[in-house]
């Protein structure tokens, strides 16, 4: 071959090679531009239809999934839909989904009353570890702006490896070639230490140290705040309780009352309609019952909602029929409003979010100022050169430098005058929002207060009643086996009974929440000792 064809041989063996290049990259590329499109065979086809899993959600690249159905060539004419048929949008189950956490801690021949189901609740309730873990992030996040103040020392290695091999032209019809090997390591330690910013920094760590004691403010507040919902879910635990048997009363009650219709009437002084009216208030007596029965059930599932628990769990909550019931607030308002305000936990918790973001003004307004800093880098290197045929050439070398310098900001488009004004516009929401919380807490106590001497005066009311309605009831149904009553008496009489007693449970348990209430948003309720 002579040496023009062999160029000619050459030039068509590059052209060749990189039509191969070429239809390879622009196979990727179609490949690659399909991805966006075909991920989208993985959801449902229409808004109409459910979404059917396929079994590799999880494994599988989305991208690379074929489509369900293949689209057709031809639009087909829809069928009409049977009416006895219904797109189904279920799920599959899956039973790791289903795993409750056990409840550690509860002794299940333990009977708990509402100081034991306070502390079972401060140790298992999910919101005070979610409420612990912010402010633990808080606290984590300080020691992150404050790590800004030390350098930073980082060590980077490199290695790398090259062989090329050049083709050298026929010589007598022998292929001829040069092997060329590089071969190197390099090692550099680097200093960055920023050493003054007029203040940037600390105003970021004053900001965050605001932020971390609203953490820990609103962990404590997040205790209180479980201290009284235990506590009301467990009073009207006991106020379900009191109705559910004050209705199991009523129904004996209406069935002494049946009794003593269907004894006169087995003298012949009762009329088929007054048997029948007694058995009516005998079956609305028993309904009565059935769903006094139920709101206990649900006030019990409540109560353990509001401790965090899935176990079942003893409860003794009979004494809150018996519990004593507190003093109508005796402190100036005025007084309790001022204390309120300062040892509130949603309060105190505004007020430093307000100062972390006058802080962060600060912070947005050092950003105009120079910033002083020094670097420096420790490196080593090594390095070989091998030629085919030649001696191997090495280099091993080392540096230092350290270096001290000022950055001034000049211009930035206007994002400096941006941010500042952003951080200023949040300092004057979190002012508001302060003012807000104040206001809010103002109107809460108020409210409070006015609730429970609502609560003590209905109670007493509520007590008046039962005792006339009881003499009532009572006359009545002597009234009518004496022969001098009707059975309409009584059994209204019943009734009225059976009411007053249920508004008296109702005013009764309305006054403890009441003043647990009120000790709450006093900010007072710290712990369970402090249960008014």
């Amino acid at each position: 071959m002579t040496h023009r064809h062999a160029l000619l041989h050459r030039a068509g063996s590059s052209v060749v090679a990189c039509g191969r290049t070429f239809a390879v990259v622009l196979v990727l590329v179609l490949v690659l531009a399909g991805c966006a499109s075909n991920a989208e065979h993985m959801t449902s086809p229409s808004p109409d239809q459910p979404w059917t899993p396929r079994g590799d959600e999880e494994t599988a690249l989305w991208s690379r999934a074929p489509t369900n159905q293949p689209a057709p060539e031809e639009p087909v004419p829809e069928e009409p839909i049977p009416e006895d048929s219904a797109a189904n949008f279920s799920i599959p189950a899956d039973s790791a989904r289903a795993q409750l956490p056990l409840t550690e801690g509860v002794d299940p021949q333990r009977t708990y009353r509402l100081p034991e189901l306070i502390d079972l609740a401060q140790r298992t309730n999910p919101a005070t570890r979610a409420a612990w873990q912010q402010a633990r992030q808080a606290a984590l996040a300080v020691g992150m702006v404050e790590a800004t103040y030390l350098p930073v020392i980082t060590a980077s290695a490199i290695g790398g490896y090259q062989d090329v091999t050049t083709p050298l032209p026929d010589v007598l019809g022998e292929s001829l070639s040069i092997d060329t090997t590089e071969q190197g390591t390099l090692g550099v330690v680097a200093l960055q230490w920023l050493l003054f910013d007029f203040g940037q920094r600390q105003a970021l760590s004053t900001a965050a140290k605001h932020t971390a004691i609203a953490a820990n403010i609103l962990f404590n507040g997040t205790h209180q705040e479980l201290i009284f919902e235990v506590s009301q879910a467990y009073y009207l635990y006991g106020a379900a309780i009191q109705r559910r048997r004050f209705a199991e009363t009523a129904l004996r009650n209406a069935e002494a009352v049946r009794t003593a219709v269907e004894a006169r009437q087995a003298q012949g002084l009762a009329t088929s309609v007054e048997t029948a009216q007694a058995r009516q208030a005998a079956v609305q007596a028993e309904l009565r019952r059935v769903q006094a029965d139920g709101e206990e059930r649900d006030a019990y599932q409540s109560l353990l909602a509001a401790v965090g628990v899935n176990a079942k769990l003893q409860v003794d909550a009979m004494s809150v029929a018996s519990r004593p019931l507190p003093e109508p607030a005796s402190a100036p308002l005025e007084a309790t409003i001022r204390r309120a305000l300062s040892q509130r936990p949603d309060v105190a918790a505004s007020y430093a979010a307000m100062q972390a973001s006058k802080a962060g003004v600060k912070a947005a307004q050092a950003g105009y100022l120079p910033k002083l800093y020094a670097g420096g880098n420790l490196a080593s290197g090594t390095g070989d050169f091998d030629v085919s045929g030649l001696p191997t050439i090495g280099q091993q070398g080392s540096g230092n430098g350290l270096l001290v310098g000022v950055t001034v900001p000049l211009y930035d488009a206007g994002l400096r005058e941006a941010q500042v004004r952003e951080a200023e516009s949040q300092a004057e929401m979190a002012a508001d929002e302060f003012h807000r919380v104040q206001t809010a807490a103002v109107t809460e106590i108020v409210a409070a207060r006015n609730a429970l001497r609502t609560a003590l005066e209905s109670h007493r009311a509520a007590a008046a009643l039962v005792e006339a309605a009881a003499t009532t009831y009572d006359a009545a149904l002597a009234a009518y086996r004496n022969g001098v009553g009707t059975v309409d008496a009584a059994t209204e009489a019943d009734t009225a009974l059976l009411d007053a007693r249920q508004a008296q449970a109702e005013a009764h348990a309305a006054t403890l929440i009441g003043a647990v209430n009120l000790a709450f948003v006093v900010g007072s309720l710290t712990s369970r000792n402090s249960l008014p």
